[in-house]
C-alpha cells in the first residue's frame, strides 16, 4: 500500500502565516511610539528636580544621604540633623564652612528673594516661634533637600503651604 502526502497546501498556508506575522511585526514596530508619561506627583517632581541638578557631585551627595534618619546633633550616616546636613553639604560640595547651628547659619547668609535662589542656596524656617530652627539647601524648581525630623534626609517641595508659612529667610552664603 502506497501513501502519498501532499505538502503543497500545508506549505502554502505556512508561507501565508509567516508573511502575515512578518507584516504584523513590521507595522507594529514602525507605528510604535514611546510615549512619556508625565506625572504630577510629588515624587515625580522631586525626581525631576534631582535630574535637573547642574552639579553631578551634588546629585551623588544627596542620593548617598537620602533616607538617613534624623538625629538631633547627629553628623554621620547613623543620624543627622538639618544644620549638620547643610554644614556637610556646603563643605563637601562648595568648600564653604558654615557654622554648625541653623540659627548661626542664617546669620552667615546674604538674604535673597526666594524667586532668585540658585542651586546650593540655603532656606531657613521657624517652626517653633521667631527664631530659625530648621535649614535646607535649595535645588531648583521650588525643591530643596533637608533632614526632616520625621522622614530623614529627603527632597521636598518648598512651595507647599506648610513650608511657605514658616519660611523666614533664604539666601547665599556671604
Amino acid at each position: 500500500m502506497d501513501i502519498t502526502l501532499n505538502f503543497t497546501p500545508y506549505t502554502f498556508r505556512l508561507k501565508n502565516i509567516l508573511y502575515l506575522i512578518a507584516l504584523v511585526a513590521f507595522f507594529s514596530s514602525c507605528g510604535t511610539r514611546k510615549y512619556t508619561v508625565k506625572s504630577d506627583t510629588k515624587a515625580a517632581k522631586a525626581a525631576d528636580a534631582m535630574a535637573n541638578l547642574k552639579s553631578k557631585q551634588l546629585y551623588r551627595f544627596i542620593t548617598d544621604w537620602t533616607g538617613v534618619r534624623y538625629r538631633f546633633g547627629g553628623l554621620d550616616k547613623s543620624g543627622i540633623d538639618c544644620s549638620g546636613f547643610a554644614f556637610l553639604l556646603e563643605k563637601e560640595i562648595y568648600g564653604i564652612i558654615l557654622p554648625r547651628i541653623s540659627r548661626d547659619q542664617a546669620n552667615a547668609v546674604r538674604r535673597k528673594d526666594i524667586d532668585n535662589l540658585k542651586e546650593g542656596d540655603l532656606v531657613f524656617f521657624s517652626f517653633g516661634g521667631n527664631d530659625v530652627d530648621h535649614v535646607g539647601v535649595y535645588l531648583n524648581n521650588g525643591f530643596f533637600v533637608h533632614a526632616s525630623t520625621t522622614r530623614g534626609v529627603i527632597v521636598d517641595d518648598l512651595t507647599l503651604p506648610a513650608y511657605q508659612k514658616v519660611l523666614v529667610k533664604s539666601g547665599s552664603v556671604n
